[in-house]
């Protein structure tokens, strides 16, 4: 798998390259320059067919879109999983405090409703499976 993003990176970085050296003839073309022009017109079309030969390989990956939006505010797409990470874990953390608040309410009430209605709870122990107190 990671030899087609290499492929794919590879690919993408040429491509990024031809840009580069297109932008630097045309902003400041002379008309000895058309060779080198079409050149690079040539390299930038034969890039893109590479380009869409990777893509054909990666047919199968998805990203978020919110990737997409970090990219494009100039942000580094890896910031993403890390906040992704961070997030999870918090919720995480959160539930975790429900559950733990939940398991201490079910023993207090246990404990409460035992002092009132000992003969039930004592049935209800039994049905669970759970020790009577001695």
């Amino acid at each position: 798998m990671g030899e087609k993003f290499d492929s794919l990176e590879e690919h993408l970085e040429k491509f990024v390259e031809n840009i580069r050296q297109l932008g630097i003839i045309v902003s400041d073309f002379q008309p000895s320059s058309q060779a080198g022009l079409n050149q690079k017109l040539n390299f930038m079309v034969t890039g893109l067919q590479d380009i869409d030969k990777c893509r054909q390989q990666l047919h199968d990956i998805s990203v978020p879109l919110e990737v997409f939006e970090y990219i494009d505010q100039g942000r580094n797409p890896q910031l993403y999983t890390k906040e992704c990470l961070e997030r999870a874990l918090a919720k995480n953390e959160q539930v975790k405090g429900k559950i733990d608040t939940m398991k201490k309410f079910k023993s207090l009430l246990i404990q409460e409703l035992t002092k009132v209605f000992p003969e039930d709870m004592a049935k209800y122990k039994a049905i669970r499976g759970e020790d009577p107190p001695p």
